[in-house]
């Protein structure tokens, strides 16, 4: 069905790969559009619980298409980079959890792509960066944005202004990644943490995960207001009503996601 992505779903985890491995998974206008099916896809599929994206081959993305972006003109470009945030703030904002499994480059949008996802785990090998600068063109899928409120707006601007490519260990010094592995075991530690947040309280890790996205660009005290109108609401749920009879009873909890 796909011609630039791999999509699947195994024990309640959805898979997406994207595989153009002869351009290093670069970004082009198909590649986004396939994306923002999948993950349309994921978003009313109540069976997949979390998502784990990632790249074939030795590249995350390496970032956009260069040899697509090239020849576009002020509009198109302008239309271009509109879409490519739309595919990732969808990503950002849908409900079940998404994890970056960074296999290698993610430069560019690869970077950007990786910032959309909720945490990303890093191979040893891995790289990142935005390298827009030196092309004569700005980050444009909301590099500028995502990655001063991940490592700072000193950092931020330094990583951008000067084009610099990071491997692994100093992103995650910065705070850019939350852990770094070999790459053999990338996925499977990837699966792990996935399979974990799947165990938990759909509703629960839904409503959490949308009041750290919301309460991020808000005041203490609007982002509490909202936290406590997620937490009344989860006892209008029957999976808050099996996870603490569960507790008591000394058991594992067995969701429903209602």
């Amino acid at each position: 069905m796909y011609q630039t992505i791999k999509y699947d779903v195994k024990d309640s985890i959805g898979y997406i790969t994207i595989n153009r491995p002869e351009a290093l998974n670069a970004l082009n206008k198909t590649v986004l559009e396939e994306l923002f099916n999948a993950f349309n896809k994921i978003d009313l599929d109540d069976s997949i619980r979390a998502v784990i994206l990632t790249g074939e081959g030795r590249s995350f993305v390496a970032g956009a298409d260069i040899a697509q972006m090239s020849t576009l003109t002020v509009a198109e470009a302008r239309a271009f980079g509109a879409y490519g945030q739309k595919v990732m703030n969808f990503i950002e904002k849908i409900e079940k959890p998404v994890i970056a499994a960074v296999n290698g480059f993610a430069l560019g949008g690869g970077c950007e792509l990786a910032m959309a996802c909720d945490f990303r785990i890093a191979s040893s090998k891995a790289k990142f960066g935005q390298p827009e600068v030196g092309l004569g063109i700005t980050p444009g899928f909301g590099g500028t944005q995502r990655l001063s409120k991940l490592v700072g707006k000193g950092m931020a601007k330094m990583l951008i202004l000067t084009a610099d490519t990071i491997n692994a260990e100093e992103a995650f010094r910065i705070g850019l990644v939350e852990k770094i592995v070999e790459p053999e075991s990338l996925m499977q530690t990837c699966e792990e943490i996935a399979a974990k947040i799947a165990s938990k309280a759909p509703i629960a890790v839904a409503m959490s995960k949308t009041c750290i996205n919301k309460g991020y660009h808000l005041d203490l005290f609007s982002g509490s207001a909202l936290e406590a109108e997620a937490f009344g609401g989860c006892f209008g749920t029957e999976d808050q009503k099996e996870g603490m009879k569960a507790f008591l009873e000394k058991r594992s909890a067995e969701f429903k996601n209602r």
